[in-house]
């Protein structure tokens, strides 16, 4: 197995999980999904879910020399909606982990992010990021359906 085939299993297993908690966060009402709660940077389910799939957008955009930035939270009120960003997202960044060529994945590259600011990059440091950074949201969201009295579980990373 190469850097490329791994980047592409963590990617897909990161999104099967994630998936999954989509599937659990249909039994939350919209007032559960857009309750504000103490204690998280991001104050609601929906924006946290919202945010982490904006943020693959963004850093795979950054990746094809792309500023994707939307304050677009709005346009995805309900679970369907966000299930659907998430499908368009993912399938996106899997085309371009399957066009990557394992050179361009490994070497450093400088691409221009947020606020004009120049920074070298590792593409496969970026993707990795983008990954784990589902699993904190993940864990945050999963704290906040507890607080909601709708616990969730069986959302690790699969190693099958």
């Amino acid at each position: 197995m190469n850097d490329h085939t791994i980047l592409l299993d963590i990617h897909r297993g990161c999104h099967q999980v994630f998936a999954r908690l989509l599937d659990h966060l249909e039994s939350l009402s919209g007032v559960e999904l857009h309750k504000e709660l103490e204690g998280f940077g991001v104050p609601t389910i929906q924006l946290q879910v919202h945010h982490v799939i904006a943020a693959e957008r963004y850093w795979f955009g950054v990746l094809q020399e792309k500023i994707l930035v939307d304050e677009d939270q709005d346009r995805y009120p309900d679970v369907a909606a966000l299930k659907s960003l998430r499908e368009q997202v993912a399938g996106r960044s899997l085309e371009i982990l399957a066009e990557a060529s394992p050179g361009f994945l490994t070497t450093p590259v400088q691409r221009m992010t947020w606020g004009d600011k120049l920074k070298t990059l590792v593409p496969a440091h970026v993707v990795t990021r983008t990954q784990t950074h589902y699993f904190h949201h993940q864990g945050q969201i999963l704290a906040m359906c507890r607080l909601l009295g709708k616990p969730g579980g069986g959302l690790d990373f699969p190693l099958e």
